[in-house]
């Protein structure tokens, strides 16, 4: 089988679908690897690193999307990538077409692509085993980023995200207790801020009650408690999941409002449309913005600022999961795998994710079904 990585092409998309680690596991066991030239090279992945592994350097995305059977990214596709697909062609990456417009799905549809969305392929737990090291790293880049915007020559406060003797802690509130919140709990306590952490789902605040001996407050989410404790927060990090589906507005325009100046939100939610009324997507170049005062960092990417960490997580968490699929083809793989399988969107063109379906008013199909229809790989 043909196993292709483009170059990502949206603006500092730094990281690369496949590393040369991943490289060599394929062409090893037989498989032929396509990358494109240069598409590691903001991870400090050369090309020469990708042919020691085995792989073919190609020099046009076009040959990567027409000759590769799977096509191993990170990013969503561009409309330009869209236009050179071939028809059958299988995607693996982060889609989010939760908030892709319907127009560049339906067109997905019509060149019977199977897209599988990292972001939401379960494991045998329920767990989500690609998203969650792009979770872990994020939520600690999320601290990172909360304590340099603080400062006063980033507009913040003034304030530091530590502990100073006689001096009272920031609090920094985290909405949302999975994999995201949990990390930022972590790195949050280990600055010496004082955390709170708002959900919905008592058994998440137990585990965080748990792992942390009771450090962070723990909090069951409710809009008056979210409206009394973003006033007093120095730091808010949107953390909110609906796994493949748009994140829900918890944090209203009016709520910001109250906050203090020079306080700072984090949303980490963004690449799901964002978990703060007031937020909208920036870009690392330009990854901030103030409403009511309320520094804002809304990057969807964020973790492509260490793209070579994030691309090789990447490539430990979806490489067995690449490797069944080029294994036993596409269907197969799939048959194989419910956790898998419960990570299409399209199956041959073919709508068969649930939410996302109802969410754009598109028909849904049953994918078991499509696949034992005949689909061939």
């Amino acid at each position: 089988m043909v196993i292709g990585t483009p170059r990502e092409t949206h603006w500092h998309e730094h990281r690369v679908g496949l590393t040369p680690f991943g490289v060599t596991r394929l062409v090893r066991t037989g498989h032929t690897v396509l990358v494109e030239k240069d598409a590691g090279t903001t991870a400090h992945f050369t090309d020469e690193n990708y042919q020691g592994a085995g792989a073919q350097i190609v020099y046009e995305s076009e040959e990567v999307y027409g000759r590769s059977d799977i096509v191993c990214r990170v990013g969503p596709l561009s409309l330009e990538e869209i236009a050179f697909l071939k028809p059958g062609i299988a995607i693996c990456g982060f889609h989010h077409l939760a908030i892709m417009s319907t127009e560049d799905v339906k067109r997905l549809m019509e060149l019977e692509a199977t897209l599988i969305g990292y972001e939401i392929v379960r494991d045998e737990r329920n767990d989500l085993p690609v998203l969650n090291p792009m979770s872990e790293l994020a939520g600690q880049m999320a601290i990172h980023a909360a304590a340099h915007l603080l400062q006063n020559e980033s507009r913040g406060r003034g304030i530091l995200l530590g502990s100073v003797p006689g001096v009272p802690p920031p609090t920094v509130l985290v909405l949302g207790a999975g994999t995201v919140g949990r990390a930022a709990v972590r790195q949050a306590l280990a600055s010496g801020a004082h955390v709170i952490v708002l959900d919905e789902d008592l058994r998440k605040l137990r585990l965080v009650n748990h792992e942390f001996s009771g450090r962070a407050v723990t909090v069951m989410a409710g809009v008056q408690r979210l409206e009394y404790y973003t006033a007093i927060a120095d730091v808010v990090v949107g953390a909110v999941l609906i796994p493949g589906a748009r994140a829900p507005f918890v944090v209203t325009e009016a709520m910001v409002q109250t906050m203090k100046e020079g306080s700072v939100i984090i949303d980490v939610s963004i690449d799901q449309g964002g978990c703060v009324e007031t937020s909208r997507p920036t870009t690392l170049l330009d990854p901030t913005f103030i409403v009511h005062g309320v520094v804002h960092y809304c990057v969807p990417n964020m973790t492509a600022n260490v793209a070579r960490s994030a691309s090789r997580a990447l490539a430990t968490a979806a490489m067995p999961y690449v490797m069944a699929l080029a294994a036993r083809g596409v269907d197969e793989g799939l048959r194989a795998d419910p956790g898998l399988a419960s990570g299409v969107y399209l199956y041959r063109g073919k709508m068969v994710n649930r939410p996302l379906g109802e969410t754009l008013g598109i028909p849904v199909s049953d994918l078991a079904a499509e696949i034992g229809a005949g689909g061939q790989s």
